[in-house]
């Protein structure tokens, strides 16, 4: 945007006003800043921080525990990742039915699980069916919220894709179902992957909610460490944070690095399906 633009959307800040806004900046940097120097200081004078705190971490019981809740948190994930694609895309594919009653309960589906609180149905979930296997109470309320919420981006691919592509099939004689299958749900997953993956991504931060259920996922792990732990200073909530929370957000990283690398391949490959031009 030019500054000729900008300046037409808005009024430009005069001299008086680029200082004021300078200080208040500075300001709330100085805030911030000493906010985050009375947390440390607290949890410092609380020995949080102190050497003996991070001695567990040194026992090999306690590093497998940790290595066992990283595995158990992909399993619900590649579980719950899995299933909510394939769920979305029946959904998505079946909003879009000539059966009135398809379309109606696939609508209905959709927007009930999409508006249920995830932290409600999991409970729901573990309390009333699976009692005794809490990873499946986790997956299968994963499985429904993200499912919807897939259907729903995968159904806003469909809608922005040209009409004239499915009028060009019907064209040429083809189903309803075939044009869905073969035209307009792989073009909307190419455009929708960004978004898809991005999902995946929350999906793997909400299998943390499987500690509500005693899931052994890493949250769980580390809440258990950290509660059963003495040490001299006391209880090492603070440490047990600090290496939980770098784990998430590497697997995250990790994960958005994949639909970076699948993003890019998707492009390259459109490019060269395109034809030269006459």
């Amino acid at each position: 945007m030019s500054s000729a633009t900008a300046s037409v959307l808005y009024d430009a800040p005069g001299p008086r006003a680029r200082v004021r806004y300078r200080i208040l900046g500075a300001l709330a940097l100085l805030g911030i800043a000493g906010l985050i120097w009375y947390a440390y200081s607290s949890l410092n004078e609380a020995g949080q921080f102190s050497p003996e705190m991070w001695e567990p971490f040194q026992y090999k019981k306690v590093q497998e525990r940790l290595l066992d809740g990283v595995v158990s948190t992909l399993q619900a994930f590649g579980l719950a990742a899995l299933f909510s694609l394939v769920l979305g895309v029946l959904l998505a594919v079946g909003r879009y039915a000539d059966n009135a009653v398809i379309r109606t309960c696939c609508t209905a589906f959709t927007e009930f699980f999409r508006a249920m609180p995830l932290l409600i149905m999991i409970f729901a979930l573990y309390q009333t069916v699976f009692s005794r296997e809490p990873m499946w109470a986790l997956v299968i309320g994963l499985t429904l919220y993200n499912g919807s919420v897939q259907a729903e981006i995968l159904r806003g691919g469909i809608n922005a894709l040209p009409s004239g592509q499915s009028e060009a099939a019907y064209a040429l004689g083809m189903r309803k179902s075939q044009v869905l299958l073969t035209i307009l749900l792989p073009q909307a997953v190419r455009a929708m992957l960004p978004a898809m993956i991005g999902q995946l991504v929350v999906t793997l931060k909400d299998t943390s909610l499987g500690y509500i259920i005693t899931y052994p996922e890493l949250l769980y792990v580390g809440k258990l460490i950290a509660s059963t732990t003495s040490t001299p200073e006391g209880y090492p909530y603070i440490p047990v944070v600090l290496v939980v929370t770098p784990i998430y957000v590497g697997m995250c990283l990790l994960l958005t690095a994949l639909a970076t690398w699948l993003e890019a391949r998707a492009r390259r490959g459109a490019n060269r399906r395109t034809p030269a031009a006459a």
